[in-house]
């Protein structure tokens, strides 16, 4: 396949994703797959993938979902499946174009989610291991509190503005996002049965304050893996480890990444 560019568009069917890819290519080294948050985008990342390829030494490709950032517009009103889609579907699709050859999924919130599905309902032999920071198994209450806050905050304050310097439609992408959250019938979301079917190691990461989840959120995980779980709790972190607890989440990262791909 042709040398992926630092950044572009990937054209996955009717898809026109937007990626950066950071570090080494695959055929150079492993590469971790970072899929973001809810609200995320490839913009939105900073300079974290060049953190976790500086302390990993892979390359490090990320994406902006359909929906999200420079990517082409998702369909409204999102399906309830729409992450399953995205883990069963999409995801497979990209490992493939990249040239993926070996290496893990790295995933924040959503991108967590999307993480567990895709582990739960893939046995790809390439992936040696998953990430999970601050992800979703099931909805709590706090976690739709948060999002209806969440909301709130897009239609009074400047947020909106904020997120509309990553975003194309950040009226699609944030309030098509909290409608299916916000959905009665989402309630009933549930990945109990896909971390069963998970067989890699996994390392979750959530902070102690996270207002989307609660600890529940890890002992589901631990409940219904067969796989190892491993997890760090992070005192005085919100919901972006990565960036609240930069230093302690890129040194747990790189020494799971280390022992995974051993």
């Amino acid at each position: 396949m042709p040398s992926l560019s630092d950044q572009g568009f990937l054209e996955i069917g009717s898809q026109r994703l937007e990626y950066r890819f950071v570090g080494p290519r695959p055929g150079e080294a492993p590469t971790l797959i970072l899929l973001h948050e809810g609200l995320g985008c490839v913009g939105m990342c900073g300079d974290f993938p060049e953190k976790l390829a500086a302390a990993t030494g892979c390359g490090v490709f990320v994406y902006s979902r359909e929906g999200y950032g420079r990517s082409s517009p998702a369909r409204l009103p999102r399906e309830i499946n729409f992450l399953h889609v995205e883990a069963r579907d999409t995801l497979p699709k990209i490992l493939d174009a990249i040239g993926f050859q070996r290496g893990l999924l790295v995933g924040h919130s959503d991108g967590g989610s999307i993480v567990a599905i895709h582990g739960g309902s893939c046995q790809d032999h390439r992936v040696a291991g998953l990430v999970m920071m601050a992800p979703h198994f099931i909805v709590e209450d706090v976690t739709s509190a948060a999002i209806q806050e969440v909301r709130k905050t897009f239609q009074t304050t400047d947020l909106r503005a904020r997120f509309a310097r990553y975003h194309a439609d950040v009226d699609a992408t944030v309030l098509g996002w909290t409608d299916v959250w916000l959905n009665g019938d989402f309630r009933s979301w549930d990945l109990s049965e896909d971390l069963a079917y998970i067989r890699v190691p996994v390392l979750i990461i959530q902070g102690e304050d996270d207002h989307f989840g609660t600890i529940r959120q890890i002992a589901i995980a631990q409940e219904e893996c067969y796989c190892p779980v491993e997890v760090l709790m992070l005192p005085g972190v919100h919901h972006v480890p990565h960036r609240e607890g930069a230093e302690k989440t890129l040194a747990a990262i790189a020494d799971f990444v280390k022992r995974a791909l051993a």
